[in-house]
C-alpha cells in the first residue's frame, strides 16, 4: 500500500513537534528528515541532536536520509539519536556495500539513493541488501523543486529489477511529489511518497497530507482496477 513520509524540510521549524504530530493525523506513517552537509548538496540542513529532539516528539519510524560526504562516520550517531531508516547515497558512498552493512550493523534498516542522472541498473548487486531505494526526482539540495519527469522511467525500470530477481524492497521517491504529479509517481510503481512543500508548505499539515494521500490511494486502486480487467481480458 502507498504511504505518506512527510518531509520536515519544508515544515515550521518553530513549531515543529506540532507539525509532525499535525501530519500524522493527516496519514503519514513514517517522517522523512533531509540531512544536509553544504559539500555534497549546496545547502546545510541539520544533524543527530535534531534528529535526536523529534525522536522524543513522535513515535513514527524516523527516516534520515544522508546527502553528505563520509556518510560511514556519522551512522552510528544518527542510530544512537534514534532513526530507524538510513539512506545513503550511491553517489557518496565508494564502498557501498560497506555502508549499508554499517548501517545494518547498527540495527537500522537500510537504504539507498539515486540522484537523477544516475542509472537504476549500477544497484542490480546491491538490491538484495536493501530495504528501499530512493528515487530523486529533483536534483537534492532544496525544497519546492519541480519534478523531473524522466524520473518515471526510473521508478518503472526498478519496480520491473524488484520483480525480475523476487525482491520486495521499498520505492521510495523524493522530489516534486505533489497533487499534478503523484498519480503518475504511484502508477509508475513507487510506495513510499516523500512530501514536504505539498504537505507543510500552506501551513495545513493534517489537512494536505489527508488530501495528498488521498491522490495516490486513488491512483492506486485505478492501477489495482486496470491490472485486474487486463487481465480478465487476457483470459477471455
Amino acid at each position: 500500500m502507498v504511504e505518506l513520509l512527510p518531509s520536515i524540510l519544508s515544515a515550521d521549524f518553530a513549531h515543529l513537534a506540532d507539525q509532525i504530530a499535525a501530519a500524522e493525523r493527516g496519514g503519514g506513517t513514517t517522517i522523512h528528515v533531509d540531512v544536509m552537509d553544504g559539500h555534497f548538496v549546496p545547502n546545510m540542513t541539520l544533524g543527530p541532536p535534531v534528529v535526536a529532539s523529534i525522536r522524543k516528539a513522535t513515535r513514527l519510524p524516523l527516516d534520515c536520509h544522508l546527502m553528505i560526504d563520509n556518510p560511514n562516520e556519522y551512522i552510528a550517531a544518527f542510530a544512537e539519536a534514534g532513526a530507524n531508516w538510513l539512506s545513503v547515497h550511491y553517489e557518496a558512498c565508494p564502498h557501498l556495500h560497506r555502508s549499508l552493512e554499517l548501517i545494518l550493523h547498527h540495527g537500522m534498516k537500510p537504504g539507498v539513493v539515486l540522484n537523477p542522472a544516475t542509472r537504476v541498473d549500477l544497484l542490480v548487486d546491491i538490491l538484495p541488501m536493501v530495504h528501499h531505494v530512493l528515487i530523486m526526482s529533483v536534483n537534492p539540495g532544496f525544497g519546492g523543486q519541480e519534478f523531473i519527469p524522466f524520473s518515471l522511467h526510473k521508478i518503472r525500470r526498478l519496480a520491473e529489477l524488484r520483480a525480475e530477481l523476487g525482491l520486495d524492497f521499498r520505492i521510495e521517491v523524493d522530489g516534486g511529489v505533489a497533487h499534478d504529479t503523484v498519480a503518475a509517481i504511484v502508477q509508475a510503481g513507487a510506495e513510499l511518497l516523500v512530501a514536504g512543500n505539498a504537505v507543510f508548505g500552506a501551513g495545513q499539515p493534517e489537512r494536505d497530507a489527508r488530501a495528498l494521500l488521498a491522490a495516490a490511494r486513488e491512483a492506486e486502486d485505478q492501477m489495482t482496477v486496470s491490472k485486474v480487467a487486463g487481465g480478465k481480458s487476457k483470459i477471455h
